[in-house]
Parts: C-alpha cells; structure tokens; sequence
C-alpha cells in the first residue's frame, strides 16, 4: 500500500488541525493504519493507529483526550484538537500488517508516507 498525508499547518496554541492519510493504491481494511511524529532533535515517537481487526483505536498516552482517530478502507483522519506547542513535529502515517500486539514501534511498521510539518505556535 502506498500512503499520502495531507493537512499539515500553522496554528496557535489551542487550535485545532486535522491530518488524513490516504491509500493511493491499495486500501486500508486488512492493515493497522497509524500516525507518527518526530520533532527536531527527536527520535520518531507513536501518536495512535487503528487496528484493523475490530477497528479500535489506541493513543499515546500525551495525546489521549485531545487528538483523535477514524478510518475507513482508505482514509485515516487524525482530527487535533487543543493543540500545543510540544505537539510541534512532522508527523507521518504508517501502515502495519500486524495487529494482534497493537504495534506502537516504528520498526512494526512496513510502510510510510511521506511528512506533514505541523507547527504549533505561542
């Protein structure tokens, strides 16, 4: 599957922001499908993914309450609301065939999109 990321920008503290990741060719259904962000100086670190067998979602624990998962066979939106300065990164989407361990690690994940800068202001 190839990935696509879109919805990247400038916002202040406490804004909301919403990314999608879109399956170019293939789709979704059988793959874990999630987003990651690296910050400058940072090694790349899980925001959340949805796991396609049931469909749930699962978060970092920085993230949970504020940001905000949904996926169909060829979509996933990250919708981030109450944004702040610490969530300033480039994030990128991630696609898994694995699903049963709810992958959390970048060497779990197969396939990458390219980045988004979000940058959150103050």
């Amino acid at each position: 599957v190839q990935l696509q990321a879109f919805g990247g920008g400038l916002v202040q503290v406490g804004d909301s922001l919403r990314l999608s990741c879109r399956a170019s060719e293939g789709t979704f259904s059988t793959y874990t499908v999630g987003w990651f962000r690296q910050a400058p100086g940072k090694e790349r670190e899980f925001v959340g993914a949805v796991n396609w067998v049931g469909g749930e979602a699962y978060y970092e624990d920085s993230v949970k309450g504020r940001f905000t998962l949904s996926r169909d066979n060829d979509q996933l939106t990250l919708q981030m609301n109450s944004l702040k300065p610490e969530d300033t990164a480039i994030y990128y989407c991630a696609a898994t065939t694995l699903s049963a361990t709810y992958p959390r690690r970048t060497y779990e994940y197969d396939f990458w999109g390219q980045g988004t800068q979000v940058t959150v202001s103050s």
